[in-house]
């Protein structure tokens, strides 16, 4: 076979190969146009009238008007790509009518005042959030008082019994932190400390005592009564008076500041200063602390020092660092209002105050031994 034969039997080819797609396009064309007998050398457009199954206006849609729908110079019914024929009037297409606005209708506000209660719906036309009357059906606020109401029912409680916070009620304590029984050397007595309380949360009234007492007779007391205000969670100021009393001297009073609380790490403080009559100054620091042991057993230390700005020979005082004590109690807590302790502690005179105790006889150091109760209420 001569080369041009050749070259013809493959331009055929060529040429059928290009033309097969496109055949197979066309009829599949015209099997998805179907019965509409839409050709694909059809030059005019199928009128939508005669699409069985297409008659948008026996489409009952709530909502959906298609015939003010606008798709603007597209005629639906015009759906041949090849065509080249003018679309046809939209008038010709029954349900789809173009010619109308081109906004399409508001559907109609939904009539919320009508959807009544009774038959499931719902009336927002007498709901209301706030304000207003309470509904004819609304829960009796006195239904649980048992007829006890604030001004009117059988038992009217009045203006005057009306609920209070925890803050406005008054409450008090008594607390005795040592009540004990002591023993240095041959000398033994009987030691008491504590404080009670009346007021609210933020003000009160407190009273704090402390003194010896030796062969039946309070040998020296120091009571103070105090005005507490809270300043903060953990701690009250205090402002009072203070009266000292002793056996065979003079009793003393002074004006009385001082702070008592709970310092960082759990330290008990309590600090107050003095100021008496003749210039008389004095400042008394103690501090404690409980270590638990276990939950019921504690071990408690505590410190206490006082000082005096000028000497005071009628009660034996030297100015500066007076007195101080140190001691241990071991506390077993039966209840956290009754703690029955065992203990020691050892207390010292220092200065002039030291050298008055040797000039009468007395040790300026000495070591105790207690036990006692504390208790609460």
């Amino acid at each position: 076979m001569n080369t041009p034969i050749k070259k013809r039997i493959l331009a055929l080819a060529i040429a059928t190969l290009g033309a097969t797609p496109l055949f197979a396009y066309a009829q599949a064309h015209d099997a998805h146009s179907g019965h509409t007998a839409m050709s694909a050398s059809s030059a005019s457009a199928v009128d939508a009238a005669s699409m069985p199954g297409m008659d948008h206006s026996k489409m009952n849609m709530p909502g959906m008007d298609h015939g003010a729908m606008n798709m603007g110079v597209q005629d639906s019914g015009a759906m041949n790509t090849n065509s080249t024929s003018a679309p046809k009037p939209p008038e010709a297409m029954p349900g789809m009518n173009h010619g109308q606005d081109n906004t399409a209708p508001t559907a109609p506000a939904h009539d919320m005042g009508a959807m009544g209660q009774g038959s499931g719906e719902m009336d927002h036309g007498t709901m209301q959030m706030q304000g207003g009357t309470a509904p004819p059906d609304a829960r009796d606020p006195n239904a649980y008082s048992d007829g006890y109401t604030l001004d009117s029912g059988k038992y009217s409680l009045g203006p005057a019994q009306r609920l209070r916070m925890s803050d406005e009620h008054n409450f008090g304590s008594v607390w005795f932190d040592r009540l004990e029984y002591v023993r240095a050397g041959s000398n033994e007595g009987l030691a008491y400390e504590g404080q009670a309380w009346y007021g609210g949360t933020y003000n009160r009234a407190v009273l704090k005592a402390e003194g010896e007492v030796a062969n039946g007779k309070l040998q020296e007391s120091q009571t103070e009564l105090l005005w507490g205000h809270a300043i903060s969670t953990f701690w009250d100021t205090q402002l009072g008076i203070r009266f000292d009393h002793g056996q065979g001297v003079p009793n003393r009073k002074w004006l009385a500041f001082g702070v008592q609380g709970l310092a960082p790490y759990w330290f008990d403080i309590d600090a107050t200063a003095y100021v008496g009559p003749s210039g008389r100054t004095a400042l008394s620091l103690s501090a404690e602390y409980d270590l638990l042991i276990t939950q019921r057993l504690v071990l408690q230390p505590r410190v206490e020092v006082n000082f005096y700005g000028k000497r005071d020979e009628a009660r034996e005082i030297g100015s500066g660092l007076s007195d101080g004590t140190a001691g241990l109690r071991l506390k077993y807590q039966v209840t956290r209002q009754f703690v029955p302790y065992v203990g020691v502690e050892w207390t010292g005179k220092f200065g002039q105050t030291a050298t008055f105790a040797r000039d009468a006889g007395e040790r300026a150091r000495e070591t105790r031994f207690v036990a006692g109760l504390s208790f609460r209420f």
